[in-house]
């Protein structure tokens, strides 16, 4: 099968849909992430967390997750739709797909330490940060797919 994007303007513009809704969902991540240093920030140095402090990261954590799962979910339509290739056969999807478990465990542990049912926020904050730097490899990785 050929790739539609070569001969279907309509085809070569949708095909951009995805990487634009993964950029605003990183951009989602790290304002996340910048919201979860500071949460670190106040806890190494012994200062007061405010609630404030938590509601800051969840307000844009929750839908930063939410994004990111619908945007992988159109990386396999726009692949397999508008490119006319097969899903899963590249090293950006692989890459993408371990960071969409990485961000999976991410929101299960922060779940579990909002409901107050745990104590992994170093485990919740590594794995954080592994799918940031997982995310950042599939912006690379994805560059190639471009029509």
């Amino acid at each position: 099968m050929s790739d539609p994007t070569g001969y279907s303007p309509l085809h070569f513009w949708l095909a951009y849909l995805h990487p634009a809704w993964m950029i605003f969902s990183l951009v989602l991540v790290l304002l996340t992430l910048r919201a979860g240093l500071r949460l670190r920030r106040a806890r190494l140095l012994g200062r007061e967390r405010g609630a404030e402090l938590f509601r800051r990261h969840l307000r844009v954590a929750k839908p930063a997750v939410v994004c990111v799962m619908f945007g992988a979910a159109g990386g396999l339509l726009s692949i397999w739709w508008l490119r006319g290739r097969t899903p899963f056969a590249t090293a950006h999807a692989a890459v993408a797909a371990l960071a969409l478990l990485a961000y999976g465990l991410t929101a299960f542990l922060g779940r579990r330490l909002e409901l107050r049912r745990g104590r992994a926020v170093f485990a919740h904050a590594l794995v954080g940060t592994l799918a940031v730097l997982l995310s950042a490899a599939a912006l690379v990785t994805g560059f190639v797919l471009l029509p």
